[in-house]
């Protein structure tokens, strides 16, 4: 792990305090930041933690956020949305190397590759801020030992806001862990719903048309060779879960794995 010691209250279940270690600005809306990783931290891929900041009055501001970096990266990622009067990232928004962060102590959620039966093809289907634990999912190399086939698909009302998942995804190759068990395997596919874009729209309207699976040369979704996550905005979710059914695939759980599942906690 890093060199950083984190801090630790008295009190056993509170957050640690983190350092920033990077904050990079996308856009007017969206960043990442990474910041020091307790020794003792541990998450699988895909999960999420609670952050924050210290209020004004002291106490603790905290929410859910999916981890960016695989679980064997020694610092951890986050990709957050700047939201006007939020309580948190109108704050967050302004980190800087050096500061504090607050870090949860338990990562949780169902993103995870536990929570899918075994398959062939691999769809993570994300919006906006939701494209955080596929960042982590597509760095990690289980991923690519449990599927033949990678499809994420990432849909932003503007260009500059894909710019976060084209990074990682063309760090793939020069990636030492998982650069090579990763080469051929991975389908990027972006979408945009306000900027001119070779693909415009919404993913849900791609896939009902047909256009998705043609564009991707990829035969459509099937129960029976196929797994899939969702994240993004809770009308995202709601919309993709009834694709899902409608192909046959039933939602699962970290108690109870199946062919997709979405992460409940919160709505990126």
């Amino acid at each position: 792990m890093n060199d950083v010691a984190s801090r630790t209250p008295s009190h056993p279940n509170a957050p640690t305090v983190e350092t920033v270690l990077s904050v990079v600005h996308y856009t007017d809306r969206l960043f990442k930041f990474r910041i020091t990783r307790p020794p003792s931290f541990r998450f699988r891929s895909g999960e999420f933690v609670m952050i924050g900041l210290h209020g004004g009055d002291g106490k603790p501001i905290l929410r859910a956020y999916s981890m960016a970096s695989p679980f064997w990266d020694e610092e951890l990622e986050f990709f957050s949305i700047k939201a006007p009067g939020g309580p948190l990232t109108s704050r967050l928004q302004h980190i800087q190397p050096g500061d504090p962060v607050l870090l949860g102590r338990k990562p949780t959620g169902t993103l995870v590759l536990d929570a899918l039966t075994p398959g062939r093809r691999l769809f993570l289907f994300s919006t906006g801020t939701g494209f955080a634990p596929f960042a982590s999912l597509l760095r990690d190399p289980e991923t690519y030992e449990k599927f033949e086939r990678v499809v994420v698909t990432h849909t932003c009302r503007l260009t500059a806001e894909l710019r976060y998942s084209e990074d990682i995804v063309d760090g793939l190759v020069d990636d030492p862990l998982i650069g090579e068990i990763s080469a051929g395997k991975v389908v990027h596919y972006t979408t945009c719903t306000r900027d001119p874009h070779p693909r415009p729209g919404r993913i849900t309207t791609r896939l009902d048309s047909g256009e998705f699976f043609k564009d991707i040369g990829e035969p459509a979704l099937s129960p029976e060779t196929d797994r899939a996550m969702i994240c993004g905005s809770m009308a995202m979710i709601q919309d993709m879960k009834a694709r899902m059914y409608a192909c046959g695939l039933t939602e699962g759980s970290n108690a109870q794995p199946a062919e997709f599942v979405i992460e409940k906690a919160f709505a990126g």
